[in-house]
This record gives C-alpha cells, sequence and structure tokens, in this order.
C-alpha cells in the first residue's frame, strides 16, 4: 500500500513539474509576443520596389483586435475572416503616391471577402491619385469574385488567369425565414413595432419575405448596383450597359466561347490580358527588378511599408486636432471593445473629447446598422453634451448608417454619406420568444402566482399576459415617436414630413440627401475638412486624430487569448471547406453574432439587419 502510495505521489510529482514546465513556457512566450510587439525596429523600404496589397479578409472602419491579438493569434495557429484597416491602406497607398521608391502598385484581390462597395470606392480613389501620379497599378487574379473584382478593375494592367473567372452577377439580399419551424417547435415569437418597413422581424414572423420589404431593398440595392457597373465601365473604358449586358446575358456569351470564361472576361474588356502568374511575375520584374530571396519581383507588402512610414505621417499640429471616432458594429448596453459600440465605452470617448482642450471637433465614422435603442440614445446625449461645450460635430456615414447608426449621428451639426451608402430605417421593434408550447412538447409546464397581473409576465417559459403585449406596444410607439421627433427637431423639419420617410424605410446615400436624411455626399476626408471648417481651423494647421479605448495590457492579453482560442476550435473544419462555403459560412456568422444586439433592457430595438449577401 505504501509503494503504491509512492508510485502515485511520484506520478504526481512528475506531472505538476510537466505542468509547472508548461506554464513557464507559455508565460515566456507571451512575454516574447508582448515585447515582439511592442518594441521592434522600423523596416526599411528599399529602393525600386513595389508596394503590394494583400486583400486578406474583409474591409473594416476599425479593427476589432489590435496588435498583439495578431500576434498571438499568429503564433496560435488560429484562423478565423481576416481584417483589412481601410484607413491603413488608403493611407499607404497615398504615401507610396509621392514615394519615389515606390515604382509601382500591385492589387492582390484574391483572398478579399468584402466590406461594403463605400469602402471599396475610398480605396478606389486612393489608387486613382496613384495612377495619376504616372506610376503603373497591376492587378491578376485567378478565381474572382465580385467584390475582389471592383478592386482588381481599378489597375491599369488587369490580368486573369487563363483558367480563371470573373462572378459578377449583381447585388442580391435573401434570407431565412424560420416561421413554419418555429411553429413546429412550438416556439411563440412576440413582436412589437412602429414602421410597415421595418423588417428585422420578419424572419421569425413570415416565410417569405414582405411586399413592403421587397420594395425598399430593391430601392436601396438598385443605386448600388448602377454605382457598380458605372464606376467599372468608366474605369475599363467599357460601353454604357456592358456589364449589365455580360451579366443577364451570360448564357448566351458563355456558349459563344465554348464555356472558357476567361476568355469571355477578356473578350468582354473586363480584363486587359490572360496571363499565367509566372507571367505576371515576370512583367513586373521587368519593371522594379528581382529580389534573389524570392525569385519574384522585388516588393514591399502595405502593412510593413505602412508601419515604415508611420513617422512621415505622424506630423503634430498645435494648432489643433479633428478627432475621429469610429462606431462601427451593434449598438449594445455598457463596455464593449473595437468593432462593436459599446453605449458606455462609446460615450466615454465621447466625453474625451469634450474635456480635452486640444480636440476642437469631432467627425463620428458610423458604419453600424444600429441595435438597442437606450444604448443609442446614452451616446446621442454625449453628442448632444459635445455640441454643448461649443464643438463642432459632424457625422459620415460609411457603408451603413441606419436605424440606430443613424439615432446617434443626428444630432451631428452636418451628416456626410456615400452614395453607396445604407441609411435611414428610422423604426423601432420589440422581440420577446417564449417557450410555453415547446415545452408541454415534453411534459412541462409553468404555474404560480404573482401579486399583479404582470408580475412575471416576461418570463419566456410561460406565454406573455394582455397586459405585457400592450405595455410592450406603448412603449415601443412612444419609443417610435421620439425617435421621429428627435430627428424631426436636428434636422429642423416638420414631424409629418420625417414621419412619411421613416416607417423603417431604409434608403441609399443618393436617396438620403433627396430626402433630407443627410446633408451631403462625400468621403470621411471631406467630413474632416467641413469639421476642421466649422472650428475654424486652417486648413493645413491641423491634426487628425483616432479616439480609440486602450486597453491596459491584461485586457488586451486576455481579449487576444480569448479570440486565438475561438479561433483554434474552429481551425481545422474551416480550413476543409471549399471557398465559396467559407464565404457562405463567415456571412451566416456576422448575422448570428448580429442576435448579440438583443440586450436593451426595455426589450427595445432600433436595428436594421439590411446586409447583401
Amino acid at each position: 500500500m505504501i509503494r503504491i502510495k509512492a508510485v502515485v505521489q511520484r506520478v504526481w510529482h512528475f506531472l505538476d513539474g510537466v505542468r509547472r514546465g508548461l506554464h513557464l513556457l507559455m508565460l515566456l512566450a507571451i512575454a516574447a509576443v508582448v515585447v515582439g510587439a511592442s518594441h521592434h525596429s522600423l523596416p526599411i523600404v528599399p529602393f525600386k520596389t513595389a508596394l503590394v496589397v494583400h486583400f486578406d479578409g474583409r474591409i473594416v472602419e476599425q479593427e476589432s483586435e489590435d496588435s498583439l491579438g495578431r500576434s498571438i493569434r499568429a503564433v496560435s495557429g488560429s484562423d478565423g475572416e481576416h481584417q483589412i484597416l481601410l484607413r491603413d491602406v488608403v493611407a499607404s497607398i497615398h504615401t507610396a503616391t509621392k514615394d519615389v521608391r515606390i515604382q509601382a502598385l500591385v492589387l492582390d484581390t484574391e483572398t478579399l471577402t468584402g466590406g461594403g462597395l463605400t469602402k471599396m470606392r475610398s480605396i478606389a480613389d486612393a489608387i486613382d491619385a496613384f495612377r495619376h501620379s504616372g506610376k503603373p497599378v497591376y492587378a491578376y487574379g485567378r478565381y474572382v469574385s465580385q467584390d475582389q473584382y471592383y478592386l482588381l478593375a481599378q489597375a491599369d494592367h488587369a490580368y486573369l488567369d487563363p483558367a480563371g473567372m470573373i462572378e459578377v452577377a449583381g447585388y442580391a439580399a435573401y434570407g431565412l425565414y424560420f416561421h413554419d419551424a418555429l411553429e413546429k417547435l412550438g416556439v411563440t415569437v412576440n413582436v412589437f413595432k412602429v414602421g410597415t418597413h421595418k423588417s428585422f422581424t420578419e424572419p421569425f414572423t413570415r416565410q417569405n419575405q414582405s411586399p413592403e420589404d421587397r420594395e425598399q431593398t430593391l430601392g436601396w440595392m438598385q443605386p448600388l448596383w448602377t454605382t457598380y457597373r458605372t464606376d467599372i465601365e468608366h474605369r475599363r473604358h467599357l460601353q454604357d450597359g456592358a456589364l449589365d449586358h455580360y451579366v443577364n446575358d451570360a448564357v448566351p456569351l458563355l456558349k459563344a466561347v465554348g464555356g472558357d470564361t476567361a476568355k469571355l472576361a477578356q473578350q468582354q474588356g473586363l480584363v486587359e490580358a490572360l496571363k499565367t502568374q509566372v507571367e505576371f511575375e515576370q512583367e513586373i520584374t521587368g519593371l522594379v527588378g528581382e529580389d534573389p530571396s524570392t525569385h519574384s519581383f522585388n516588393a514591399i507588402d502595405a502593412d510593413t511599408y505602412f508601419e515604415a512610414t508611420t513617422s512621415d505621417r505622424e506630423i503634430p499640429h498645435p494648432k489643433g486636432q479633428v478627432a475621429v471616432l469610429v462606431a462601427q458594429g451593434e449598438i449594445v448596453i455598457g463596455e464593449r471593445g473595437p468593432g462593436s459600440v459599446g453605449s458606455d465605452t462609446f460615450a466615454g470617448l465621447l466625453r474625451d473629447a469634450r474635456f480635452d482642450d486640444e480636440v476642437k471637433a469631432v467627425v463620428l465614422r458610423i458604419d453600424s446598422g444600429g441595435g438597442s435603442l437606450l444604448a443609442s440614445e446614452v451616446i446621442r446625449q454625449e453628442v448632444a453634451q459635445l455640441k454643448a461645450a461649443g464643438k463642432p460635430v459632424v457625422a459620415s456615414f460609411s457603408s451603413v448608417a441606419a436605424s440606430g447608426g443613424y439615432y446617434i449621428a443626428m444630432q451631428a451639426d452636418e451628416i456626410w454619406a456615400s452614395p453607396t451608402t445604407i441609411t435611414g430605417s428610422i423604426g423601432v421593434f420589440g422581440m420577446i420568444p417564449t417557450f410555453e408550447r415547446t415545452l408541454s412538447k415534453v411534459g412541462v409546464s409553468s404555474d404560480g402566482v404573482g401579486t399583479s397581473a404582470i408580475a412575471g409576465g416576461f418570463q419566456v417559459d410561460r406565454a406573455l399576459t394582455p397586459e405585457t403585449k400592450t405595455l410592450m406596444q406603448l412603449g415601443v410607439e412612444h419609443a417610435y415617436h421620439d425617435f421621429v421627433d428627435r430627428v424631426a427637431s436636428a434636422r429642423k423639419k416638420e414631424f409629418g414630413l420625417i414621419e412619411a420617410i421613416a416607417e423603417g424605410r431604409v434608403w441609399s446615400g443618393t436617396a438620403a440627401l433627396h430626402n433630407g436624411l443627410v446633408d451631403h455626399l462625400g468621403d470621411l476626408d471631406a467630413a474632416v475638412r467641413a469639421a476642421a471648417e466649422r472650428a475654424k481651423l486652417p486648413a493645413d494647421g491641423y491634426s487628425v486624430v483616432w479616439l480609440e479605448q486602450d486597453f491596459d495590457w491584461k485586457e488586451r492579453l486576455m481579449r487576444a487569448f480569448a479570440a486565438s482560442g475561438a479561433g483554434l476550435l474552429g481551425y481545422f473544419g474551416y480550413h476543409s471547406m471549399p471557398a465559396v462555403v467559407v464565404r457562405a459560412y463567415t456571412a451566416a456568422e456576422r448575422e448570428l453574432r448580429a442576435l448579440e444586439v438583443l440586450n436593451d433592457p426595455r426589450r427595445i430595438y432600433a436595428y436594421c439587419g439590411c446586409n447583401l449577401r
């Protein structure tokens, strides 16, 4: 017995030693990552080289993780959808425009997963400025999706692999409808809303799209497609309607070339020529020379170049600052990190800007379909306080600024949108699922007593009482009235005029300009200049600063490992999927994450699920 005990103790000490050793190794790895992420020398930009922009992932206004998170994710080998920070890409291309060391720009769109036409047009503008400096722009693709093609088409020399394909089909917005499935499961979805076009709840209450939603969706989607094809036709020097011809007559056109998708793309002028990867690289090598270590052309990737030229862009101006605050993702109650809009977090940033004497004006860069109405109201109040302190506030809309995303902007002195912005959706809803019928299917019921007719009225294991339903509907109607009234006051219009364009209806940026919901069409730079002018700052005498939540190292470490752990869980399944399945999976994942908006304590939401598929 004693001998067995001794053996067990030795085994235990051995395992404990292994545990301690692994713990020490993990701490050393963490320390190495932290040190590596915070202390490193700037890379050197070689003379006569090509700047390569790898569009790897989704273009975003704000990354949901910092450099430490990316480093840990790389060390852990975890994956998931990568993110491309819009402002960094644009800044790199603009810097390269005047950099004599950069002889060409190369666009790699092969792993781009989207981000919205508004953001891609901002990148296209930067590419156009580079082109006008007299330097060539190159791009190469194999299987090219619609989003990928928009950027590939911006190149002077756009090539497609001889076995490749360009998949352009127009925009679509198809969703899943769950009413019949929920009925079979016995789930009762109680919906309270105001707005004939407020369609977020339809998938839970219908089995198909309503006529109102069909009408409004085509209303904002058609202008996006018009802009897309017009931009392409202009850049590729095609006749008006050429892209519609490529899409609508795809079957006879492809038959005419014997099913050769690459030949069809070249024949229709979508690319300059068909080339292999080797031929493509040889052409650029002839321009910038060969890198002996890679046996390809001399190149520096955009991330490295951005890091190497950071000091060139950070020139402080003592005369004042225009602060840019990014509101990206769902608007929710409480504290949230980058990539989503926590009411307390964002209100805190607005408060910081209010009390910072160096900040003379604020730009709200919004890329959000909204969320919790209460959270949106918390942020709106802080915007009002900022204006009351005498600091101009200008709103700049990215791809989406709808419902709660519009709510937090309406108090601004000016609102700028892109023609392709999805905005409006001034409407309110509440949604409470109950599971009393589901439970009854397995022999479970809920019963008890309360001191009033509404006590326990919001329990999900029993049907809502008539009183609780009435309370919810009254609350939603009041919230909607307040929403419309505040928009009317902020836009200096009659209540009836705003109510006529509200009803939860979604508009394109161009339509929003015509109906008075926005003041100007323009990009972020235009909004920043407008804010500086309102603050009476000299045109060449102010800095643009980005105010974002700053986590301490412990918070950053926990967030980074949480992200890497989540990535590891899905690593093998994710990598075994075909590319088309991965795109569908990531799109569905984004939509499921949107359900996180349902954390409003009043259960009232200003949210627009207006996503393209």
